[in-house]
């Protein structure tokens, strides 16, 4: 039976020349490349002194956004939990009740808003199935945790401060 490429090479099996029986070229040859690494330029970052630039389409945690008046931008409407292929986001609507008008933008808000950061792929399918951009992906790294439900972000987690209360 022939071979579909040409890329079998036979084997050399000629006995080996005293040389080749003391390794020392392969060492020589090892040594070469070790000394050809050293003065290299380094690939790694002292990382508390510096940091690394990210890619410009980096993207780190989840943010809930608000509209310039301080009010809620989500509207519950379930887009980002369809798009996510991971299925990490978890939301249960509710309605605004009369005097809740300064919170929440729309008649419809998300009463509960999780994401498991565990199932996360980081895609970005969800900020872009927004389509009030309400959700969005900041530039922050997930931090460690040691338990599980240290990784379940909930409404309070995601949603970034309300710039009236800050002034306060």
């Amino acid at each position: 039976m022939q071979a579909l490429t040409n890329r079998a090479k036979a084997v050399d099996r000629s006995p080996m020349t005293f040389m080749e029986k003391m390794y020392i070229p392969a060492i020589a040859k090892g040594m070469g490349i070790t000394f050809k690494h050293i003065f290299k330029r380094k690939a790694t970052v002292s990382f508390p002194e510096q940091k690394r630039d990210f890619s410009p389409v980096f993207r780190g945690l989840h943010v809930l956004n608000r509209d310039e008046e301080g009010r809620e931008r989500c509207t519950a409407c379930g887009l980002c939990a369809v798009a996510c292929p991971a299925e990490a986001i978890t939301m249960e609507a509710a309605e605004r009740k009369p005097g809740e008008e300064n919170l929440y933008r729309e008649e419809k808000y998300a009463a509960k808003y999780e994401i498991n950061m565990l199932r996360c792929i980081f895609c970005g399918f969800c900020e872009e199935a927004c389509p009030k951009d309400a959700i969005y992906m900041s530039e922050t790294f997930a931090p460690s945790n040691y338990e599980r439900k240290g990784f379940i972000y909930g409404k309070d987690d995601l949603l970034i401060p309300d710039p009236k209360e800050q002034g306060k």
